[in-house]
């Protein structure tokens, strides 16, 4: 596809009914610090930049949304942690609660200095999760802010990078697959250390003489856009792009654990985007 700028003019041209902005960048008023104490700080003037930090004392640190939604679009604008991330994770994520709960992830895994970032997303219903998509992404996530955004939609879940779309899963409960439609979910994201895992497996531990770690959120925004269904040509044609270049990992194609548990349903049956493309 040549030289793909990443710009809003690139339009996703979701079908898009009228948006009410429930939230409006405003972290004061939008979010709750649920951990880390002073490890998370809200600065600026109207509130509009949060940053989260991690060193050995903390653990890190998260916040969660003052409401919860039943579908909508959900847009945060982040920074990640620059040079040696190893063993970090940044996320931003809706989950509802308890043990049958439902969460659409964006884990972001940190790793040495050179190397890129892995974007980690997964899709649970029911409590039933294993539907991981891994990507890396067409830039360097730490020199500037980008935009990360989830549709949610009674169709569809669209994950989105500035504006662009890498993943798509649809709503095929016709055929047995749970789709995350009945319960309302909160908007969390956190800064957390994962060394047992986050980095080639667990194998790349953090290093500690490289904290503090911050990352950083702004212009969170939440709509209740529900009305918004799927991908036009246009999307679909971005969609296949990113998935051809930069998806590094597809739960349809892990022949391991098909093997183990059979090939899930929504991989080779009907309109999902999880098919190979």
């Amino acid at each position: 596809m040549g030289n793909l700028r990443v710009s809003s003019i690139l339009l996703l041209s979701l079908v898009v009914g009228s948006i009410i902005a429930a939230f409006a960048n405003n972290f004061h008023q939008d979010v709750e610090i649920t951990w880390g104490g002073s490890h998370a700080q809200i600065l600026g003037r109207r509130g509009n930049l949060l940053t989260l930090t991690m060193d050995k004392t903390s653990g890190g640190a998260g916040f969660e949304s003052t409401k919860d939604f039943l579908f909508g679009r959900f847009n945060m604008q982040m920074k990640l942690i620059a040079g040696n991330s190893a063993g970090t994770v940044t996320t931003f994520y809706l989950s509802s609660e308890g043990p049958s709960h439902d969460e659409i992830d964006l884990e972001f895994l940190g790793n040495k200095s050179g190397a890129p970032y892995t974007l980690h997303t997964n899709v649970f219903s029911h409590g039933q999760g294993g539907r991981e998509e891994e990507f890396h992404l067409w830039f360097d996530p730490t020199k500037h802010f980008h935009a990360y955004s989830i549709v949610w939609n009674p169709q569809n879940i669209i994950i989105l990078v500035d504006n662009i779309p890498i993943r798509a899963f649809s709503n095929q409960e016709s055929i047995g697959v749970p789709y995350p439609n009945h319960q309302r979910m909160k908007v969390y994201a956190s800064l957390w250390d994962a060394d047992d895992w986050a980095t080639r497996g667990g194998r790349v531990k953090t290093d500690w003489s490289k904290a503090p770690f911050t990352a950083c959120y702004r212009n969170f925004v939440a709509s209740n856009a529900w009305e918004m269904q799927g991908l036009s040509a246009r999307g679909r044609k971005l969609l296949t792009w990113v998935q051809k270049r930069y998806r590094i990992y597809n739960y349809c194609n892990d022949l391991k654990r098909n093997q183990r548990h059979g090939r899930p349903p929504e991989c080779s049956h009907g309109p999902s985007e999880t098919r190979d493309n």
